[in-house]
């Protein structure tokens, strides 16, 4: 009887256990009192193909406009606590404020219909997706789109079709395109000067689902789909692998074969140079394209994607024939990570460095945007909103201006300078205003592929434990022998630079093909060293990606970095640092020195390269610094 007893009460707990964990969350239970939920919708595509959509709409017969989001991530409301309150919240925020809220996958993306593709394939998936919502009796006909990072990514593009329906977009952490957008040729952040960027490697062992995946039938109903759901969101558990370990791997073709990962699609990538016309038959964005949709753009200085991003920002600002669309974008630029805009407290750290208090009313914001453009209200949000909102670190305070840079950005360069032994923090490696004072020599240093420069902190994302975001103390990397670093005597006074840093060095190696990393530094009093930005540059592609131009030994090339950005106030008594190497691993991929296809090579050389300065090689770095009281000319 007492063992009966106590398998009742195991029992009992058991069930309670599992009716608690069935329970709505509070902002569920909130959003269905608000809203009418029309979930496991599949919209039509033009080539017969569906897309799994949740529709969520305030309980009215009048017909309100529509916040779209379109993404390759797991929105099953079925899922996990997480997943369920985030796209209920969303939701929620939406309809109560009159809109209606739809959430699609992306085609191949879990319940939906058809094959992914990282590209977006086909881009009119986003324009037939307006049009069925347009012609929807709750539909005002005016659709905003909205999201951060993949979810951004796909509007840019579907921006130049010129929907009548897409009204405005807020898109964030988004990636420029493929193509040439103003200094750069990311092709969709998979290269930055021409060498890749690991995250995807990472970020595709994670997301990418497997062509062998459990598919629903074709022709599933509605009701089917709901009811599935409820037992089976499609989503990969991936295993969990060490990616610091996993990224080491060579060759770099084979990792994600090594880790037991999904191959097709990054079997593809990995071997795709950044010329290759393959780039423009997806849905990204490039710079002949039009634009035709008014835009407030959000970028954060940690992402992986700043520089572009700007650069997008001005070529829509600069560059489209509609003044009118031209002259409706903003522009918010946050000292925060990848898509962490909300993330920002009192004391916002990114990273280990603390840039004070960089809250900001995003939500209030972006819902004044959609209200202007979506519902037609005449609010104030052109008077109050700057054209652009950044935050200066350092000084730690939100600024505005009329454009990107600011107009008080003034173009100063500081050249590099050394006895020839600028080698590491305790090198004579000198930044010096006065050209006429550099000391005329070559600073030499040993890169060995097999030993290369780790990644500390930077502009990152999504790499999992391989690299962490933000700014770090990079005293103990500058320690090293293959890091260059040049500096400036402590200022006299404090100075903003707030732009794009531009970087020309005249460089020689004994390699037929290497790279040139830079990093912008803050130095504290004290020798803290916070990094800022920072970029590479393949030696291969310093004439353009259209061609591979090796070096020959007792050559001098120039290389010109793609810019980086920042907007950083430097105390009185900081210095201004740079450092410079050959590698930032596993951020970027390490270039093997060979001058062959590097993605399918076990075995690096070593590659003894030089930076020259003097009056014939200036190497240099070219600072946006912020003239003084013109604070009202921004």
């Amino acid at each position: 009887m007492k063992k009966t007893y106590t398998l009742l009460i195991l029992f009992l707990a058991f069930g309670i256990s599992v009716l608690s964990a069935q329970e709505k969350p509070a902002i569920w239970q909130k959003l269905e009192a608000e809203a009418i939920i029309d979930q496991k919708v599949m919209m039509p595509m033009r080539d017969g193909v569906r897309l799994c959509t949740d529709i969520y709409r305030p309980k009215t017969d009048k017909p309100v406009p529509v916040i779209f989001s379109r993404t390759p991530y797991n929105f099953n409301t079925w899922g996990d606590g997480e997943i369920r309150s985030r796209t209920a919240q969303r939701a929620y925020e939406a309809v109560k404020r009159g809109y209606a809220y739809v959430v699609q996958n992306e085609r191949g993306r879990y319940f939906s219909e058809g094959e992914w593709d990282i590209l977006g394939v086909p881009l009119t998936d986003g324009y037939d997706a307006f049009s069925w919502m347009k012609a929807q009796p709750w539909c005002n006909g005016k659709i905003g789109t909205y999201g951060c990072s993949s979810t951004a990514e796909w509007q840019m593009a579907v921006a130049a079709l010129d929907h009548p329906s897409h009204a405005a977009m807020v898109p964030m952490g988004y990636g420029a395109g493929v193509g040439q957008v103003g200094d750069y040729m990311e092709q969709g952040n998979w290269y930055r000067g021409g060498a890749q960027q690991m995250l995807f490697t990472a970020w595709l062992y994670g997301v990418e689902h497997d062509k062998f995946k459990p598919r629903i039938p074709p022709g599933a109903t509605q009701e089917d789909l709901i009811r599935i759901s409820r037992f089976y969101d499609l989503a990969p558990e991936n295993p969990r692998v060490d990616m610091a370990e996993a990224l080491s791997h060579l060759p770099v073709s084979d990792i994600i074969k090594n880790i037991n990962g999904k191959e097709e699609i990054y079997d593809k990538m990995i071997r795709r140079k950044p010329n290759d016309p393959d780039w423009y038959k997806g849905g990204l964005y490039h710079d002949d394209m039009g634009f035709a949709v008014p835009s407030f753009w959000f970028t954060s200085w940690y992402d992986v994607s700043i520089s572009p991003n700007l650069a997008l920002f001005n070529h829509v600002r600069n560059n489209i024939k509609d003044k009118d669309v031209a002259d409706n974008q903003y522009l918010v630029i946050a000292p925060t990570l990848h898509c962490a805009y909300t993330r920002a407290t009192e004391n916002t750290i990114v990273g280990e460095r603390s840039v004070g208090d960089a809250r900001l009313n995003y939500d209030e914001q972006i819902y004044a945007w959609f209200d202007l453009w979506l519902k037609g209200e005449k609010n104030d949000f052109k008077e109050k909103t700057p054209r652009v909102q950044y935050y200066t670190m350092g000084s730690n305070k939100w600024q505005q201006a009329e454009q990107w840079p600011p107009k008080a950005a003034e173009m100063t360069t500081f050249y590099l300078s050394s006895g020839g032994s600028a080698n590491s923090l305790y090198g004579d490696g000198q930044l010096l205003k006065e050209s006429a004072k550099v000391k005329t020599a070559v600073d030499k240093f040993t890169y060995d592929p097999m030993n290369p420069v780790k990644s500390y902190g930077g502009n990152v994302c999504c790499t999992g434990n391989a690299v962490r975001g933000g700014a770090f103390d990079q005293q103990q990397m500058e320690t090293r022998s293959d890091i260059l670093v040049y500096t400036t005597p402590p200022l006299e006074e404090g100075v903003e630079v707030t732009g794009s840093i531009e970087a020309q060095l005249f460089v020689g190696s004994d390699a037929k093909d290497t790279d040139f990393t830079i990093k912008l530094i803050d130095v504290y009093p004290d020798g803290r060293a916070y990094n800022l930005d920072e970029t590479i540059q393949r030696a291969r592609y310093r004439e353009g990606y259209d061609k591979e131009v090796f070096m020959e030994e007792g050559e001098v090339y120039e290389i010109n970095m793609t810019p980086m950005s920042t907007s950083n106030y430097f105390e009185k008594g900081h210095s201004i640092r740079i450092e410079i190497s050959s590698s930032n691993f596993p951020r970027f991929t390490r270039n093997l020195n060979t001058g062959g296809n590097n993605f399918d090579e076990k075995e690096g050389v070593v590659a003894n390269n030089q930076i020259h300065h003097s009056a014939k090689y200036p190497s240099q770095i070219r600072l946006p610094i912020m003239k003084k009281d013109t604070s009202a000319k921004r």
